[in-house]
């Protein structure tokens, strides 16, 4: 994921990681939760099917809830979903770039 870097922009929240391109969001963990969860963008009608058939995808914690799921990484969905999850956040936040920004990941 060109671009992408790991933050902790929450001075009262140390164990808050989140994963940003181009400055913007697009993956929230908390790194003390057990269970760990991560909080990813997603398109809103994808969000309602994906917490409907899997009872590890639950509705974004403290974000819109229409735009964010949270992803409990219990084991119970398989490795190769929650990257594509994460991908999809990703290409998400990107496509709302400013081209400009959007040209420059493009090369790198």
């Amino acid at each position: 994921m060109n671009g992408a870097f790991e933050d902790y922009p929450f001075p009262g929240n140390p164990e808050l990681a989140t994963f940003k391109v181009g400055g913007k969001i697009f993956v929230f963990s908390s790194l003390d939760d057990e269970p760990l969860r991560v909080t990813l963008k997603c398109e809103p009608e994808a969000a309602v099917r994906l917490r409907a058939a899997h009872a590890a995808i639950l509705p974004g914690y403290h974000l819109n809830k229409r735009h964010w799921n949270t992803v409990v990484l219990d084991g119970s969905l398989p490795e190769r979903m929650v990257r594509e999850l994460i991908e999809d956040s990703y290409d998400l936040v990107v496509a709302k770039l400013p081209r400009a920004q959007r040209l420059l990941l493009d090369r790198a």
